[in-house]
């Protein structure tokens, strides 16, 4: 334990104190469930506890995150617990990796079984004006003979989605110089391209903030826009979500470079954060040819 380990010397492997956070990240967890659940279901007073619970949630990640970055700045860390913060990034990365496929299995499963299904002969019997085709295929087909989804018109990979490519490919590269100048001992170096990272990402997502606007204003293309909308949304909207998380890590530890920390030898702060990044550069690649192209 940390406690037996001389001063100045690296644990055999560091086992923090008893810590008040798992406890107050339940409490938090706990408010956030209540007032969501009690505000989606009318009652106007769930909006009070769901704030609460962020707040308290926030509050608590940054507490928790501050103390983690202490005791990794006070030398308390061995390469076994090295070890350890790599395979929770990589288990955490796999978790994600299953939520998109959950998102992209829908897709296919709607378009290749579900759509075509659907115009067999049965119902074409109870549904003469229904078109089994996905609207990318046939453009301008909503597939709702009944009305119930008003037509609308589909996203196309130009511009905005081929923009957006170019731009997370590009922040790719700048991560990757960045982290090679950390190797290299060249924090100024690294925190230039850090920065060109973090603002790549923030334009990323201003681009991807107007697609959501033409697509509700010009295109009639909304998340009720049967499953065609659904799944675009779906998966665009987690995205852009997952490319703001990103973006909020790399910046965090932009700062932390800007304050000294991670040295050439030691900064998987910085090599996770890194990862993260290079997977939602892939997944947009996948979403894009998938979504924006098929």
């Amino acid at each position: 334990m940390s406690a037996a380990t001389p001063s100045g010397h690296t644990p055999y492997y560091f086992v923090p104190a008893p810590s008040r956070h798992p406890a107050m990240t339940a409490t938090a967890f706990f408010f956030v469930i209540l007032g969501a659940s009690q505000w989606i279901n009318g009652h106007a007073w769930g909006r009070w506890p769901l704030l609460f619970g962020l707040l308290l949630w926030l509050f608590t990640l940054f507490n928790w995150f501050r103390d983690a970055i202490a005791e990794s700045e006070g030398g308390l860390y061995s390469d076994r617990v090295d070890v350890s913060y790599r395979w929770s990034m990589s288990w955490f990365i796999f978790s994600e990796v299953m939520f998109f496929g959950a998102f992209f299995g829908a897709l296919y499963w709607a378009r290749v079984h579900a759509v075509p299904m659907l115009g067999d002969l049965d119902h074409r019997l109870l549904w003469p004006d229904f078109k089994a085709v996905w609207p990318s295929a046939v453009p301008g087909a909503t597939a709702s003979p009944a009305g119930t989804v008003e037509p609308f018109q589909i996203m196309g990979p130009w511009p905005i989605p081929t923009l957006n490519t170019a731009i997370l490919l590009t922040s790719g590269a700048t991560i990757t110089i960045a982290h090679h100048a950390v190797i290299g001992n060249s924090r100024g170096t690294a925190i230039f391209w850090m920065w060109i990272t973090v603002l790549l990402g923030a334009i990323f997502l201003g681009f991807q903030a107007y697609e959501y606007i033409h697509a509700y204003t010009d295109l009639n293309l909304k998340l009720t826009s049967g499953i065609y909308g659904s799944t675009f949304f779906m998966l665009t909207g987690f995205h852009g979500f997952h490319v703001l998380v990103g973006m909020l890590m790399l910046t965090f530890i932009t700062l932390r470079l800007m304050k000294g920390h991670f040295t050439p030898k030691r900064h998987f702060g910085f090599e996770g954060a890194a990862w993260y990044w290079h997977f939602v550069d892939v997944v947009w690649l996948g979403l894009y040819m998938v979504v924006y192209w098929l």
